[in-house]
């Protein structure tokens, strides 16, 4: 007996195949937008902060003071940001300077000491590696304020104060960095590493033809990282060193009192602290940061996703 495939009609089953995929699909849009709307909402006011931060430092200082605040200027206050580019008094060239020289320096020699740990502890084999490696993961999670008081009672006696070598020797060695690396060139295969060995190819070698070139994103992430440490220091160049030595970071919270250059005195008082030229020295600090993240972003998050993969 010939056996015959039936199929159930829509009419048969009271299904309506047509309507349910409609009712599908608007159900989709609807979980799409509601998720986009969220998104949208949770990024304005995220960078609301931001907004607020530019629009008051193109802002006189009258109506930045206003009762009711504007969420536009009415006049655009240009001076303020050539103020901050061209008046001596500021020292922004000054703090420039020396944020950009220990951020380069500190990033490049950092960078060859978490290199040369996060190999040995990846890929040489000694003795007390494992309690070695340990013993740096708790220094994690000792508060960096702890030690702190430490360092500069050290630094202190050495004379490194109000010098360049005293924002750069403390902080060359970073343990997260170090840890990062260490995943990378543990999830870099094994065989290569012995048939490099076979071939006769020493550490150093192995360590600058191979590993180096495959961990290329955690290493670019890990520098950027570094250096906007560096730039956003504040509280160490404060502690440590006088004007003469401040980084970036600590000049933007100069005084930035009324001389007479933007504003009369007779309308604002000789000294008084002018808060649009804080929002400008803000802008002028953040702009590079986020200029490094645009063009980088897709570095950092690969490096620090791809370098927790394996341990």
């Amino acid at each position: 007996m010939e056996a015959t495939n039936v199929k159930a009609s829509p009419e048969k089953t009271g299904l309506d195949i047509e309507k349910e995929k409609r009712k599908q699909k608007a159900l989709d849009i609807t979980k799409a937008t509601g998720a986009y709307l969220f998104l949208t909402i949770c990024a304005f006011f995220a960078f609301l902060p931001f907004y607020w931060m530019i629009i008051s430092s193109l802002k006189t200082e009258d109506e930045y003071r206003l009762t009711t605040p504007t969420f536009f200027p009415k006049e655009f206050k240009w001076q303020n940001y050539s103020y901050m580019l061209t008046n001596v008094n500021n020292k922004f060239g000054q703090a420039l300077f020396n944020t950009v020289l220990i951020g380069v320096v500190s990033t490049i020699f950092g960078i060859v000491v978490i290199i040369l740990t996060a190999y040995a502890l990846a890929r040489i084999e000694f003795k007390g590696k494992g309690i070695l490696f340990s013993l740096m993961l708790g220094t994690m999670m000792i508060p960096g304020e702890l030690y702190t008081i430490t360092n500069y009672v050290t630094v202190s006696k050495l004379g490194w104060t109000n010098t360049y070598i005293v924002m750069i020797l403390p902080f060359l060695v970073s343990i997260y960095y170090i840890y990062l690396l260490r995943n990378t060139f543990k999830s870099i295969p094994e065989s290569l590493y012995k048939a490099a060995k076979v071939d006769g190819c020493g550490n150093m070698r192995f360590l600058v033809k191979v590993m180096i070139p495959l961990a290329a994103p955690t290493l670019i992430s890990i520098t950027l990282l570094k250096f906007i440490a560096t730039w956003n220091s504040y509280i160490w160049p404060r502690l440590v060193n006088t004007e003469d030595y401040h980084l970036i970071s600590n000049w933007m919270t100069s005084g930035f009192s009324n001389d007479g250059t933007l504003y009369p005195t007779n309308l604002w008082p000789k000294g008084d602290s002018l808060t649009t030229l804080r929002m400008c020295a803000a802008c002028l600090v953040s702009f590079p940061l986020f200029i490094l993240f645009m063009f980088f972003r897709k570095y950092i998050m690969h490096g620090v996703s791809k370098s927790g993969t394996k341990g």
